[in-house]
This record gives C-alpha cells, sequence and structure tokens, in this order.
C-alpha cells in the first residue's frame, strides 16, 4: 500500500489558509524509509516541499537510506527546521536480524548517525522497544555507543504488545528465545498493570510500577554518563511560508523534541 499522492495531499494542505504552521513527524505509524522507499521517493517527494514551504519535521527511522536526503535535511537543519531520530533496538547484530530482520544492520544506523551529525542535521536516538529480561542490560552501552556517534538527545519505549502482535511476539520468543519467553512476558505484564496490552494514554510507552520505575531511572543515568542532554531539540515554525504569499506566523511555533 502506497500513498503515491502523499507530497500534493501535503501541499494542498500547507496552502490551506486554516493551517497552523507547527512541526509534523514522519512517522509514527511506519517507517519513512522502507527498503521500497529508494525506489518510489515517496519520503523525499516529501520532505521536498516541507523544506520549500519552511514547516519543520522530525524523522524517526530504523534505515540508514535516510542520508540520502542529507542535501535536504542539511538545508532544513539551517534554520531549525528538522531532527531525525534513529530507532535501535539492540547492540547484538544477531539479535537484530531475527528480531527486525527487514531493517539496516546497527553499524549502518550508527554510520547514518554520524553522516547527519556531520551535515549538521540534529540527530538522537530511541531506544525502542526496550524488551524486559532480553535487552534492558544494553541501555548503557547502546547510549555510550549512540553518543559516540553524534547523538544529542535519546528517548525509550518499554515493549507492549497490542493486538495480533502479542501472538506474533510470543510465537517469535517459543522460535528464538523459548528459555526466557517466559520472563519476557512477565516482565511485560508486570510493567503494564497485568496485562501485554497497556491501551492506558500516557503511561503505556512507559509502563509503571518498581521496575518501569527501575528503567528510567537507568536510562536517565546512562544519559547523564554519556553526556547527552536531557533536553531535546527546538524546531521553529515561525518562518513557514506559502511561496508567492505572505503568511504571518505564530508567536508560539517552537516545539521541542
Amino acid at each position: 500500500m502506497v500513498k503515491r499522492d502523499a507530497a500534493a495531499l501535503l501541499e494542498e494542505k500547507l496552502r490551506s489558509r486554516a493551517w497552523q504552521p507547527r512541526p509534523l513527524m514522519l512517522s509514527g505509524v511506519t517507517d519513512p524509509y522502507q527498503p521500497i522507499e529508494r525506489k518510489l521517493g515517496v519520503t523525499r517527494s516529501v520532505l521536498e516541499v516541507l523544506a520549500r514551504y519552511k514547516n519543520p519535521v522530525s524523522l524517526i527511522t530504523k534505515n540508514a537510506l535516510v542520508t540520502r536526503d542529507l542535501d535536504i535535511l542539511s538545508e532544513m537543519a539551517s534554520w531549525n527546521g528538522v531532527g531525525v531520530t534513529l530507532s535501535i533496538t539492540t547492540l547484538d547484530e544477531e539479535l537484530r536480524s531475527r528480531l527486525e530482520p527487514r531493517t539496516a544492520t546497527i553499524a549502518s544506523r550508527f554510520a547514518a548517525m554520524r553522516a547527519l551529525s556531520g551535515a549538521g542535521v540534529p540527530v538522537g536516538v530511541n531506544m525502542a522497544p526496550i524488551i524486559p529480561g532480553l535487552t534492558d542490560h544494553e541501555i548503557n552501552d547502546l547510549l555510550a555507543a549512540a553518543a559516540d556517534a553524534g547523538a544529542t538527545f535519546a528517548r525509550y519505549t518499554l515493549l507492549r504488545l497490542p493486538g495480533a502482535v502479542t501472538d506474533l511476539f510470543e510465537k517469535w520468543l517459543e522460535d528464538n528465545a523459548p528459555l526466557r519467553k517466559e520472563k519476557v512476558l512477565n516482565r511485560v505484564r508486570e510493567v503494564h498493570g497485568g496485562v501485554l496490552d497497556d491501551k492506558r494514554f500516557g503511561r503505556r510507552m512507559k509502563g509503571s510500577g518498581t521496575y518501569a520505575a527501575q528503567v528510567g531511572d537507568l536510562f536517565r543515568l546512562a544519559k547523564r554518563r554519556a553526556r547527552i542532554p536531557d533536553r531535546g531539540i527546538t524546531l521553529d515554525a515561525s518562518l513557514f511560508r506559502v511561496p508567492g504569499e505572505v503568511r504571518q506566523g505564530s508567536l508560539f511555533d517552537d516545539a521541542v523534541l
């Protein structure tokens, strides 16, 4: 399923008098740099529109293909219009290949991070998801490696298993980590109020309870050790413009990633 007219639809929205300039995200639902993007260029066409209108955007991806668009991203970075997050689950390449088989290697993600940082594009890391009992022991090392590659902000989420993902992940554990299966699932239930599919808004991404608090404390300590600032970057929507028109920006257009 491809939204081939995404850029045209976006431009139509940006040209609307009802549009309030504000940072957008690519993408919280599906990776904007899936392998087919190399051929179709949908994400690049969207970035071209955003750059032309000076509407800021944050990107989150597991794929190194993001570096293809360094020309656009570096230009947007010059007016605080972009931030990129590389999502990294583990430093274990063998585990990555079984857990995320169609994503970029860990080494290539760190290489992408270095390339982005070197081009002046703000870049950070998202340890997502942290899998209790499987990848939680990697927090310190992963953040240290990210900082070394140029990350200036860091976030995390704790694993939850919505809907059909539950059965898929249970089967994955059975096939790939059978001795850890019950420990992992029990820890997931522990941080999500006794269920695998936590629907509590505001809590479902970080969990709650003693173990969740310990993970949060460890993550914050690891950030300090890696000298990654607590504050993210600020995106500026005040420069928004519709080519050929004059439009006043809002006084409240900055957003912090």
